[in-house]
């Protein structure tokens, strides 16, 4: 490997890891101001980890993550920041749930009706803040963020008893799905448990992602462009036309975070189906530099902090809040920022180093030339 490519490494690897450093130690201060062990919590996560029906849990937990974080990374390699990841996961999973429970149809036909739902809706949502982007020049942050507010509206709306839900107990859904929807998963035995089975499709979606932008003229426009608009405009490339499909896509992905559970293990869509979603796709697209595979060693990571953490409400003799592992993950995204900002400015200043002594040397033997 080349110098350059040494120190490509080093830069891509140095961000996260300085971040996660940061945290961990941060953590501990926390702990330690409030007279807690610094190591115990983490110590008791891991062995949280050790058990395979937590590793499954983990697993199903990072596929989710890890197609919304898939969507947040589209926006922020094309500099746009879809902060609607949330609303648009929760619509589509709904709408497919709905879908569902009234179509009938063989397996074969059934699940890609309900994936394709699910990736229409997603991108029918964020194309209203392209759309909204590209002709009246609105801020997708603030479009998507009141996108989110919206779904949530909409989707209380549906599941109205008298629209599309079904009233079980206190809870709303929107009925059971027909059994053809449903995705079989890898079952490892009733103390383990299932991996679902659209966690695969997690994994496709990883490659295509990286292919796609590194190796297809497509995805060079929308690089180009979320680097500068003017210089892709000048080369022919459509800005605004790439804003939108960058939108699209972002929308179409993240209408998919929600499936691997809906169609894995519950099968209906009601008001306890998990929130949050992408914003947690947020930190870990930062986390992992909008790289296929770092963001998937970032969704582990999260995934394991989501799920091992529990364990810290029954550790004895002193029990630990689990929300030490949320404000690790707070403290990640801080982190995160500050530290690829620093290696950034590294970078920057290693590079102008090599340049600067690049042109003196190349000055040096003119002036010998010269001479002889």
């Amino acid at each position: 490997m080349k110098k350059f490519d040494k120190e490509r490494v080093l830069l891509a690897v140095a961000g996260p890891v300085i971040a996660l450093v940061a945290a961990i130690l941060l953590t501990s201060v926390v702990l330690i101001a409030s007279g807690k062990s610094p190591i115990e919590p983490y110590t008791l996560m891991l062995e949280q980890a050790g058990y395979s029906d937590v590793q499954v849990l983990i697993l199903n937990q990072a596929s989710m993550y890890y197609i919304a974080a898939l969507a947040v990374a589209i926006g922020f390699r094309m500099n746009l920041f879809n902060i609607g990841v949330d609303g648009q996961y929760r619509l589509a999973a709904m709408m497919t749930a709905v879908v569902g429970a009234h179509i009938a149809l063989p397996s074969a036909l059934q699940i890609p009706l309900l994936l394709l739902v699910g990736v229409l809706t997603g991108a029918f949502w964020a194309g209203i803040a392209g759309v909204l982007k590209v002709t009246r020049g609105v801020s997708e942050v603030v479009a998507t963020i009141m996108l989110n507010a919206i779904a949530t509206s909409v989707i209380g709306y549906l599941t109205l008893g008298n629209i599309w839900g079904v009233q079980v107990g206190n809870n709303n859904t929107t009925g059971i799905m027909k059994d053809s929807g449903w995705v079989p998963g890898i079952d490892l035995g009733t103390d383990v448990g299932e991996i679902y089975g659209l966690v695969f499709l997690a994994v496709a979606l990883g490659v295509v992602y990286w292919v796609v932008l590194n190796r297809t003229r497509f995805g060079f426009d929308l690089r180009a462009t979320g680097e500068s608009e003017t210089a892709a405009a000048a080369s022919g490339v459509d800005a605004k036309k790439m804003v939108l499909t960058a939108m699209l896509i972002s929308g179409g992905i993240a209408g998919l975070s929600g499936l691997p559970l809906l169609l894995g293990d519950a099968h209906t869509y009601s008001l306890s189906f998990p929130t949050g979603l992408g914003f947690t796709g947020i930190t870990i697209a930062l986390l992992g530099r909008n790289n296929p595979v770092g963001i998937a060693f970032a969704a582990l990571l999260i995934a394991f902090l989501d799920k091992a953490s529990p364990a810290l409400d029954y550790a004895t003799p002193v029990a630990y809040e689990k929300e030490i592992a949320t404000i690790m993950q707070g403290l990640i995204v801080f982190a995160v920022v500050i530290s690829y900002e620093a290696v950034r400015q590294w970078g920057l200043r290693r590079q102008q180093k090599r340049v600067g002594a690049e042109l003196a040397a190349a000055a040096q033997n003119t002036n010998k030339e010269v001479t002889v």
